[in-house]
């Protein structure tokens, strides 16, 4: 229902991006939404609940499809494979409101622009606007384009001509109101969830209305003290769960509070600048930034003057990064594609904080606000935290199934409800929210924080992890290892820094000394670490230009390099940066403009070695550059070039294009930056790998520089072959072509040419098969790989481990693609760059302590990877203890629910007491303290099972059910044959110490003893006891110990609790107490019959214990049953992991192929549900 739409019913909200979703138009029906009204009351308000839990059913029982244009209520779907439906209210803003303030009518100029898209929205003459709010974002009902669109940003498709003209000297008040109006306030609301409305979401579970059901049954039965009891478990499951949400909800609302109370001064068109609180500000406002520090409180483009600004809460790293202003180009283009450069390089985002702003000629630095809100760089990280993906893990499925299952059939007509209330464990949500709180609270104890509790069991289905480089293998800092200087004969002598002598003075030691993006803030040098270290080798000094310094065209306070006092032989005073080129990930370089105090204006360029030499004047790059730069790389050196050119004096710094500047540059040498491994890498890696756990590096760092990375650390073993795989882009002449080339591993580095160190054989095919290949690849050939080789893309991922130069974007991708060939995958990263793929991994891991890193479900103390085996050590844990709970939750519901309906055939039951005891005295105290194994220290090669629907486990539960019930039919069976048995007395215990053989006749003078004579029977004691320590053994058999978790007997809690349990049970079993029978409606049996019992418990005991482990937890036994039945995993790199094995053409070598051919470019396809995987 739902699915059937004519035209202009049925559109796509946010169309292409991650929360993209279809929305229906419908209309409120007077008549559906009376009847519904009625069958609310009738039902006693179960129809509401049966509504809130199924939002779509609630929208199609009160409303009619109609048009969106005419809908006053939309219903929402997902476009993933989840099919989640909300729905949500078209409500009306009314432009009238804004007539006391000044006089709005249909034709005034400032809403009769249609190039604006709130001028689009606006209806008239009604001067009203139709919105809808989803996930915290507003969109409005375009009347031109017929269609909802997201308002509180600027339109796309404006030029940066078009910013600077339209909002450079700011809005009139009018403009503002309007905006203010229809955008909304610029507030990034988290509120802290009250506890009541946490409390109510919790009850209306559809666990805790079943229970309530049952409480209400139970209290009517006269059940008061059981149904306290259940009242009390679930008071204290539903309160452990209200706390963790509440703590989270907390610590958001604390993250995001200093947002919304900033005051900055804002530029009028007509007003001048005042200062404003930062909420009422709109798309379109013009901010002035003065000299102080100051927290954005929205995402803005700088238009005039620059910035520095720490992005920690973005990337994660503290490191200040320039931003520039936009130029006004004459284009028409949008802003954001105007250029190659990435565009954030002029925005300042929202959450980030300017440290140090430096005004241009004009003598205002000023931003024009581009996003306010929730459509911010920051309110698009919270809304990530509140909206996270949903999560298909079948744990959580299968758990509902095996619910479902465990419900009785409605055979026993006079109890049945009651039956059904027996057979679902009332103790099972309690057991299950310890059991990860627990893990929670050991994995604190390690340093390691976790937001998304539920996420913890997916880390024990972990099967591969893509780790960052830079920060994360290899150590944060780099160390100048030496400069390798050019002259006009190629490369000279290296300049070893360990040698303590300073570079000569030349272009190289100018480019040093200027070109980086470093500031002085506290009289401090503060910026990239790589930066650092290359001006601190030159032992220059920096400085501010102040009145002793002016240069002609240089902006005020301009930085300023200078030799130290010690330096000698430097023939100028110093350098003054005029302008500079940020670094951009994307462009792989940055470029100042500088001048010489007293002499020339220079360009200089640093970067990646093979971009900066495009640069270059051809001559002047030497013909031994690639092996040169092999002979460093293959060491895992980092490698950085610099060039530089002369500049014409007459040019206004600020007016060049970036394209006019970088071009005939004469190429000056090369920087050496060794990145050592963090001691901790490589026993991590091994130990990951020997747990046959797919280890995968994604950088953003050189190509070969990540290959020797992968080699050091462990990640391409010693004797395996790593192929390169280069993919080109479709030029005019030749389409798109992909080359597989062997990299040969050199022993002894030496000076040669380039065939040395990268050679193309046939050797690698005599052992490719046993996997013992790598694919590397870099982020481009990736990009080419992915539009035009699609077919080979899984078959390159099954054995891609080094991905190089990847964009975020790229990493988010990759990570993407490695979930759709169902592997579970991690991702590891220090924050920077990474907040994509730590959000798109099944399990994020950030070892940054920034607040980037709210965004992924576990932070990291440590800033090593050491976190990554204990996570999925702990995951694995928890795992096993969700299947030992669910286990013994069903075992011990249907011990209850066999004794029950064994009972009811003598139309007998278990009294309220005798519930209690199992349910409290043994159930409860089981659930919680079962889950206190803590995780094994060594990771085995192999995962636990990931579903609850497994033949292992399925066969676990319906044995122990079948022998449980095989036991409480002999005792039912045995105890009426006995020879003392009979239903009229109340104890044998009179003659207990005659001979049996002489029992035929009942006992003269039975004990009175206070009971109640409903319950009191030999069926209903021995099925009583049978049941409770049965409860005991059960416990015991399904505690889980190696390889997931610790053994049970380092258990002690539980271990101590079992033998008190079982303590009590046989002295309750053996003792002659009156009273104490007497309130658990309980009979004294002959002391024979109290062995016979413990006999046929013992005899469970054994069988159960070693089925359980000679069967069940066998995996030698399971293997050999799957080979046997030729089961084969349905996991999608399974399955190409076996076509390629048999594929004696894979992995090519020596080959080229273009995307024209047929096996390039189509193939066999490959989809299916990401987060679907039944491997073990």
């Amino acid at each position: 229902m739902g699915d059937h739409f004519e035209k202009g019913q049925h559109a796509l909200l946010n169309e292409g991006e991650e929360n993209e979703m279809e929305m229906f138009g419908y209309q409120t029906h007077s008549c559906r939404k009376t009847l519904c009204l009625a069958g609310s009351i009738f039902s006693l308000g179960i129809l509401p609940l049966v509504f809130y839990w199924r939002p779509a059913w609630h929208v199609w029982a009160n409303c009619v499809p109609c048009s969106l244009q005419e809908a006053d209520v939309v219903l929402l779907r997902t476009t993933d494979e989840f099919q989640t439906y909300s729905w949500k209210k078209v409500v009306w803003i009314y432009l009238s409101a804004l007539n006391s303030a000044f006089a709005l009518t249909p034709d005034h100029p400032l809403i009769t622009d249609e190039e604006c898209l709130i001028n689009r929205a606006i209806q008239k003459p009604d001067l009203k606007v139709r919105c809808i709010k989803v996930q915290k974002i507003r969109y409005v009902w375009n009347n031109s384009e017929g269609q909802f669109q997201k308002i509180g940003s600027l339109e796309d498709w404006l030029s940066s001509a078009k910013i600077h003209l339209k909002f450079g000297s700011g809005l009139t008040r009018e403009e503002q109101e309007i905006r203010r109006l229809i955008c909304g306030p610029n507030t990034i609301d988290v509120e802290i969830t009250p506890i009541w409305k946490l409390l109510v979401k919790e009850v209306l579970n559809p666990f805790y209305i079943f229970q309530l059901f049952s409480v209400c049954l139970w209290f009517s039965e006269d059940y008061k003290e059981y149904a306290l009891a259940i009242i009390l478990m679930s008071i204290i499951s539903i309160s452990l769960t209200v706390y963790d949400l509440r703590e989270q909800s907390v610590k958001l609302h604390r993250l995001v509070a200093s947002h919304n109370s900033i005051t900055v001064p804002v530029c009028g068109r007509k007003a001048g600048v005042q200062e404003l609180e930062s909420r009422v500000l709109v798309p379109g406002d013009l901010l002035i930034l003065t000299g102080n520090k100051v927290q954005m409180p929205c995402d803005a483009i700088l238009i005039d003057g620059s910035c520095v600004v720490n992005e920690g809460m973005l990337t994660g790293e503290s490191i200040p990064v320039t931003k520039t202003p936009l130029p006004q180009m004459d284009s028409c283009v949008p802003w954001k594609t105007q250029s190659e450069a990435d565009y954030k390089r002029h925005v300042l985002f929202c959450g980030t904080e300017v440290i140090q702003a430096k005004a241009a000629c004009s003598g205002a630095v000023r931003a024009v606000v581009l996003q306010t809100g929730f459509n911010t760089a920051k309110g698009d990280l919270v809304r990530s935290i509140l909206y996270p993906k949903p999560m298909n893990f079948k744990l959580y499925r299968d758990a509902i199934r095996f619910l479902l299952c465990l419900e009785a059939p409605e055979e026993v007509v006079k109890k049945a409800l009651d039956v059904i209330t027996i057979a679902v464990p009332p103790a099972l949500p309690a057991a299950l929210t310890t059991g990860i709180i627990y893990a929670q609270r050991r994995l604190k104890k390690r340093g390691i924080f976790c937001i998304s509790p539920q996420r913890i069991n997916v880390c024990g289905q972990l099967n591969l992890v893509c780790f960052d480089k830079t920060g994360t293998l290899t150590r944060e800092g780099l160390d100048l290892w030496g400069v390798v200087p050019c002259g006009k004969n190629g490369f000279q002598e290296v300049h070893c820094s360990a040698s303590g002598r300073a570079l000569p003075w030349g272009p190289l030691c100018a480019a040093m000394a200027s070109c980086h993006s470093l500031v002085l803030l506290d009289e401090t040098i503060q910026g990239d670490p790589l930066d650092l270290k290359m001006f601190e080798a030159t032992k220059w000094e920096m400085a501010v230009s102040g009145h002793s310094v002016h240069i002609k065209g240089a902006p005020a306070h301009s930085m300023v390099v200078k030799p130290c006092k010690s330096a000698s032989q430097v023939p100028v005073e110093g350098i003054a940066i005029l302008h500079q080129f940020p670094f951009s990930s994307a462009l792989q370089r940055m470029t100042v403009i500088v001048q010489e105090l007293g002499g020339d204006r220079l360009v200089f360029m640093k970067g990646a070695p093979e971009k900066v030499a495009s640069f270059c004047q051809p001559e002047t790059v030497p013909t031994s550059f690639v092996s040169e730069l092999q002979i460093y790389t293959t060491q895992g050196f980092r490698v950085i070039a610099l060039a530089y050119r002369k500049l014409d004096m007459d040019h206004h710094t600020t007016a060049l294009a970036r394209d006019e500047v970088e071009c005939d540059l004469i190429f000056l040498g090369l920087l050496i930056l060794e990145n050592r491994l963090k001691e901790e890498t490589k026993p991590v890696l091994e130990e990951l790998i020997s747990a046959k756990i797919r280890t995968v590096m994604i950088t953003g760092d050189n190509l070969q520089t990540a290959i020797t990375v992968a080699r050091k650390s462990g990640m391409v073993s010693k004797g395996q072959k790593v192929i390169l795989i280069e993919a080109s882009e479709s030029t005019g002449s030749s389409s798109a072509s992909i080359s597989w080339k062997l990299v040969e591993e050199k022993k002894c580095i030496a000076y040669g040419n380039e065939d040395n160190y990268i050679n193309i054989g046939e050797e690698v095919s005599d052992n490719s098969k046993e996997g013992t290949y790598h694919f590397a690849l870099n982020g481009k050939s990736f990009q080419v790989i992915s539009q035009h080789f699609s077919s080979l893309l899984p078959k390159i991922l099954m054995n891609g481990t080094i991905f190089a130069r990847m964009s975020p974007g790229q990493k988010s991708n990759l990570v993407e693609e490695f979930q759709k060939l169902d592997y579970f995958v991690g991702m590891c990263g220090d924050g920077a760059n990474d907040c994509g793929a730590l959000k798109m991994a099944h399990v994020g891991i950030s070892l940054s302590e920034q607040e980037a890193s709210v965004a992924s479900p576990f932070t990291s103390k440590t800033s090593n990877i050491e976190c990554v085996p204990q996570l999925i050590k702990e995951g694995r844990a928890a795992l096993v203890t969700s299947f030992c709970m669910f286990k013994y939750m069903a075992l011990y519901s249907m011990i209850q629910y066999i004794g029950v309906l064994l009972l009811y055939w003598e139309i007998n039951s278990l009294s309220n007491y005798q519930f209690l005891f199992q349910d409290l005295a043994i159930t409860t105290l089981i659930g919680v303290t079962m889950n206190l194994n803590g995780a094994y220290p060594k990771l085995v090669p192999f995962r636990p099972a990931g579903r609850l629907i497994s033949p292992p486990l399925l066969l676990s539960v319906v044995f122990n059910i079948l022998l449980s019930l095989a036991m409480h039919i002999v005792g039912f069976i045995l105890v009426q044959r006995q020879p003392w048995y009979n239903t009229g007395v109340h104890s044998a215990c009179t003659v207990q110490q005659k001979n049996i053989s002489d029992l035929t006749t009942p006992p003269t003078t039975p004990e009175k003893v206070e009971s109640n004579d409903a319950y009191t029977s030999f069926e209903n004691t021995t099925i009583w006891f049978l049941g409770t320590i049965n409860c005991i053994i059960v416990a015991l058999v399904f505690s889980k110990g190696k390889p997931f978790r610790q053994p049970t007997y380092k258990n002690y809690i539980f271990v101590l609790m079992l033998m008190v349990q079982l303590a009590v049970c046989l002295f309750i079993l053996f003792a002659d107490i009156p009273d104490l029978y007497g309130r658990l409606d309980l009979l004294c049996t002959p002391v024979l019959w109290r062995v016979y019992i413990v006999i046929m418990l013992s005899c469970n005991f054994i069988v159960s214990f070693v089925v359980e482990e000679a069967i069940i937890e066998n995996r030698a036994l399971w293997m050999t049953i799957k080979r046997h039945f030729g089961y084969r995993s349905k996991s999608q790199y399974r399955v190409w992991h076996r076509a390629l094995a048999n594929d004696p053409r894979w992995p090519p070598l020596n080959q080229t192929s273009h995307s024209d051919l047929p096996e390039c470019g189509k193939g066999v396809s490959y989809s299916n549900p990401v987060f679907e995987s039944n491997e073990e």
